[in-house]
């Protein structure tokens, strides 16, 4: 059964185990305003407090752009204070991404630019087509990243390159992206779907509860010293083995059947 919420600047869709949020702004090249935002957000939380989801898609209407960044009409007359506090709010945003307890899968074809590179970076997985662009120019318009950009991309490109990208405003082309491990997988256009549907029938086969804790000890783990790290991921495995889909997986393994997980 296919459910559909429909926006004005976001489609929101649940199919099987799958919701599927779409930016639906294709003439502005899905660029990121205030509507946009909160209904990004209501949707995920939706998606996380349902317990039929176990896989979430975020990409972008058209076959133009994933996302090219903000609005800019929306930014240009803020003070400094209203550009903290727009900052801190879009920042709360792609934490919260983060923190849910599901795989995020961004699909990305064409322009991932500024505020449409900070959301993809956010998720967990980023599938693009090799005709995607990525980069955050904020420097040309003399600002810079608002939505956690310039520590999301050190953190997974490391400080040299993202650097450069940083103050140069440079964009690279999905291959780039690839060999800095900006992105997991770079395919045709026309093989994009094929690839998100891999993945998600790949991580459909997992325990949801334990990918979910997989998330918090890597994306938490990051945040702490190595001897903290270490310690809370003992934390999270107690969790795991404490879990029904736990005990059947060893079971299944034991009796050499394929195991049944329930999220549970």
């Amino acid at each position: 059964m296919t459910e559909v919420h429909r926006k004005t600047v976001l489609l929101y869709e649940k199919h099987g185990k799958v919701a599927t949020v779409t930016l639906n702004r294709p003439k502005a090249l899905n660029a990121l305003n205030t509507g946009v935002l909160k209904d990004l957000r209501d949707a995920l939380v939706d998606a996380e407090a349902d317990a039929d989801i176990h896989v979430i898609v975020l990409t972008g209407a058209g076959d133009r752009a994933f996302c090219a960044g903000a609005d800019i009409q929306e930014l240009r007359d803020k003070s400094a204070i209203e550009a903290r506090d727009w900052s801190l709010w879009v920042q709360e945003i792609t934490s919260y991404m983060e923190r849910v307890r599901k795989p995020i899968l961004a699909k990305i074809n064409g322009f991932c630019l500024g505020g449409g590179l900070e959301l993809a970076m956010a998720c967990d997985f980023r599938i693009a087509t090799d005709k995607s662009l990525f980069g955050l120019p904020e420097v040309n318009l003399a600002i810079i990243p608002g939505g956690g950009g310039t520590q999301r991309l050190t953190r997974l490109i490391g400080k040299t390159k993202a650097l450069e990208l940083l103050m140069t405003g440079t964009r690279i082309y999905a291959e780039e992206a690839l060999r800095l491990t900006l992105v997991n997988t770079v395919v045709p256009v026309e093989a994009l779907d094929a690839a998100v549907e891999a993945v998600i029938k790949e991580l459909r086969t997992k325990s949801a509860v334990t990918l979910g804790l997989l998330k918090l000890a890597v994306n938490n783990g990051l945040e702490m010293s190595l001897e903290q790290a270490l310690y809370y991921e003992a934390e999270c495995f107690g969790s795991a083995l404490a879990t029904e889909d736990s005990r059947e997986g060893l079971k299944a393994f034991l009796d050499k059947r394929k195991a049944e997980f329930k999220g549970k």
